[in-house]
This record gives C-alpha cells, sequence and structure tokens, in this order.
C-alpha cells in the first residue's frame, strides 16, 4: 500500500527537517510498542511512523520520494520525474511537460517483442535487507560509540552508533544483509534502535537533566561535588547560598553532537548528612 509519509508523520509537504524530526518524536513516544505491549495497530503504526521518518529525515531519499522516484517503502517505482508535470509515483499517467522521458522504461519489454527485437536481460539484483530490533545504553546514544552486536540469528556486527540517536530511528549498515542470489550486491542490515531509559539522566533534545543530593553545608557555604556526567565524573562547583531547586549547568557534557553539544543541567537537593547532629538541631531552635 503506498502511503503518503507527510500524512503519516502529520507534516506538511513543506516542513523543515526541524519540524519532520519533532513530529516524528512526538509520534514514537505516543506510538512505541514498549508502551503499549499488546496493541498490534499502535505497533503497525510505529513501524510506518519509523520507515516514514527513515525516508523524510534524508535529503536524498526524501527528493526521490517527491520526485516520485521511490514508493513510501523506499522502493524504485519504475519512474524518473518527468519536470514539473511528470509522474507522482506508481501508474499514475504522465506529461509531456517539460520535455521528460522514462528512464528504465517498464513497457521496454513489450515493444521490443512487438518489433523483434532481442529482449534485455534483466540484471543482477541486490540481495534482501534483514531487520534487525536492537537495544542500547543511554550512555552509548548520548556520547555516541562503536559497539560488536550479536543478533537474533547469531550474526555479529560491527556498528556505530551516531550521538543524539534515539528510540525508533533505524540504523543502515550497507551491505550486511542477504547475499544476492543473481550475483548483484548484498543487502543491507536495518537495525531498528531501542534506547534503554536511565535512572540518572533525562535527556531534553540536545541538553540532560539530572537531580543531585548536596550537602546542608555545601549548600549554605558554598564547595563542590563530584557529578557523574554520561562521560565520567566531574567537579561541580557549587555557589554559596544554594537551595534546593537551583539549577546550575555544566556545559557540554549533554549530548555529544559533533557541531554543537549540548549541556547538562543539574538541580540541586539539600540533603542532610546526619539530620541528628546536635550542633544542627540547636542552630535550627536558634533560627
Amino acid at each position: 500500500m503506498n502511503r503518503d509519509l507527510y500524512q503519516t508523520l502529520g507534516v506538511s509537504k513543506t516542513a523543515t527537517a526541524d519540524e519532520i524530526r519533532k513530529a516524528y518524536r512526538k509520534k514514537a513516544k505516543e506510538l512505541h510498542p514498549d508502551l503499549h505491549p499488546d496493541d498490534e495497530a499502535k505497533a503497525n503504526a510505529f513501524k510506518e511512523t519509523s520507515a516514514a521518518f527513515e525516508i523524510l529525515s534524508d535529503e536524498a531519499k526524501r527528493a526521490q520520494y517527491d520526485r516520485g522516484e521511490i514508493d513510501s517503502d523506499g522502493n524504485p517505482t519504475g519512474f524518473a520525474s518527468a519536470g514539473a508535470g511528470g509522474f507522482g509515483g506508481g501508474f499514475g499517467g504522465h506529461s509531456q511537460t517539460g520535455g521528460g522521458s522514462f528512464q528504465g522504461d517498464p513497457f521496454e519489454d513489450i515493444l521490443a517483442g512487438m518489433f523483434g527485437q532481442q529482449r534485455r536481460k534483466p540484471g543482477p539484483r541486490k540481495g534482501a535487507d534483514m531487520r534487525y530490533r536492537v537495544d542500547i545504553s543511554f550512555e552509548d546514544a548520548v556520547q555516541g560509540a562503536k559497539r560488536q552486536m550479536t543478533m537474533g540469528d547469531g550474526k555479529a556486527l560491527n556498528v556505530s552508533i551516531p550521538p543524539g540517536i534515539e528510540t525508533g530511528q533505524t540504523l543502515r549498515l550497507k551491505s550486511q544483509g542477504q547475499p544476492s542470489r543473481s550475483g548483484g550486491p548484498p543487502g543491507d542490515a536495518l537495525l531498528e534502535v531501542h534506547v534503554r531509559p536511565s535512572k540518572m539522566w533525562t535527556r531534553d533534545g540536545s541538553d540532560l537533566r539530572m537531580t543531585i543530593p548536596v550537602p546542608l553545608e555545601t549548600a549554605v557555604l558554598g564547595g563542590s561535588v563530584d557529578v557523574q556526567t554520561t562521560g565520567g565524573s566531574v567537579t561541580l562547583k557549587v555557589p554559596e547560598g544554594s537551595n534546593t531547586g537551583t539549577v546550575l549547568r555544566l556545559r557540554g557534557k549533554g549530548v555529544q553532537f559533533k557541531d554543537k553539544p549540548g549541556h547538562l543541567y543539574v538541580r540541586i537537593e539539600i540533603s542532610l548528612t546526619d539530620p541528628k547532629n546536635p550542633a544542627l538541631r540547636d542552630w535550627a531552635q536558634k533560627q
């Protein structure tokens, strides 16, 4: 079935890359199978949403889809664009506007037979793609990583995880799918990613957020505390007179995008190291 990928994501055909990404993130959170384990309809909708995002988030594939050169599943339609009045995909008729022409005409074999020409032999076909679902850690999704993963069929693959990847996105490993039966190139391995949630951090776009306990003395007098980031432990300076709810920023300690890393926002929560400390009780009674 040939779906409208823009309608699947709920965006217009003029949507920007950022609008497409935001729409996908929203739908992926609403439809993810982990949140609806027994809902087949939502599982299918999630797959369609992921497939739509895979094409529309890729500038080259989106252009091919808009020209009608590939369908909603990413498969070639057999037609190339014929100018402003060209093919919209499938067998939707054609126009001579712009002087366009068929590329890879599907009627070539029929015409060849009518005029006694030799039928052209089909070329080697690419092998089938293999689809997998892989779980990755929150830290790897934030930092990026290179991992060797063992798939469900026992195949071990070397995977490069880009920083910032999110649940529902797909990694394509070239030539790691099924071998071709006709001498063509092998298919690809398509890895649908699921990011395991973290008990320590939450993600907000390119930024991360967390809460840490700070001793009362440090909050009142100022000082420093160790903070665990996705890349290791760092020292955070706590200003004098800080209170529960104070948010401090660690620059560049969020999602490690190469062009512009995000930040880590640390919310302070005052804790009492010894609630029964007599000196603390005396101080509180004098207030």
